[in-house]
């Protein structure tokens, strides 16, 4: 069974930075994909960035490029996103996503196992 624990979250203000933390439990994670997604009021859930464990692959949604890093720490089978130069826009519940195999990267269907959420807000 796979779990996963956010943190990170926060208020900031924008052009500010955050870094968002997901601890994953359960089994070796060699072969899965972790990716982050996020929600805001009234909109479907989007894709962030991902990366595959295996090799550290990443992938970025466009509004993100540039200002979003994902990053991976083996020895704790943590993933980190690291989010600077933060826009209003930018405010939603973000969540953690892991799941076997590297395709379907990019879609909420292509994870089976999710975090609880953690909430950004970015003021302007």
């Amino acid at each position: 069974q796979v779990q996963l624990v956010e943190s990170g979250g926060g208020l900031v203000q924008a052009g500010g930075s955050l870094r968002l933390s997901c601890a994953a439990s359960g089994p070796t994670f060699s072969r899965y994909k972790m990716g982050w997604f996020r929600q805001a009021p009234g909109k479907e859930r989007e894709f962030v960035a991902a990366i595959t464990w295996s090799d550290g692959s990443t992938y970025y949604a466009d509004s993100v490029k540039g200002r979003f890093t994902i990053s991976r720490v083996n020895a704790k089978n943590t993933v980190h996103l690291q989010m600077n130069n933060l826009k209003p826009e930018d405010t939603a519940v973000y969540y953690c996503a892991a799941d076997f195999g590297t395709w379907n990267w990019n879609i909420p269907e292509g994870y089976g196992y999710w975090g609880q959420g953690t909430q950004v807000t970015v003021s302007s």
